[in-house]
């Protein structure tokens, strides 16, 4: 990566990037893990942690928002199909809600990047 990239990109994981979960296991267990200064990025490119965001009105870099629009479709469909399941700890409407927040969160990153000169 060169020190000159104006983008904004999304982590690789970008599921499991939300701060929510990490306060949640910050909460449960009482302990906050060091962020990492640097992380690989859904365009394949390693970044400063700073560089990136799990807001889709954040993200700049087209390859980043890709990524993060089939993830996001491929989580919800996970989380539907987990819900039908006999004894799962997620279901019927709590699953469908999650679906539908995932299924969300994919379109905003399909939509139109912002100009990362603004």
């Amino acid at each position: 990566m060169s020190g000159e990239d104006p983008h904004v990109h999304v982590g690789e994981d970008v599921i499991n990037a939300h701060a929510a979960i990490r306060t949640t296991i910050a909460s449960t267990f009482g302990l906050a893990a060091d962020l990492p200064a640097f992380v690989s990025t859904g365009c394949g490119l390693r970044v400063p942690y700073a560089m990136t965001s799990a807001h889709p009105e954040s993200v700049t870099c087209l390859p980043c928002r890709e990524h993060a629009h089939r993830r996001h479709l491929r989580f919800a469909e996970q989380v539907e199909r987990i819900g039908r399941m006999p004894g799962a700890s997620v279901h019927g409407l709590q699953a469908d809600r999650a679906a539908a927040i995932h299924r969300d969160l994919a379109r905003r990153f399909s939509d139109g990047a912002p100009d990362p000169g603004n």
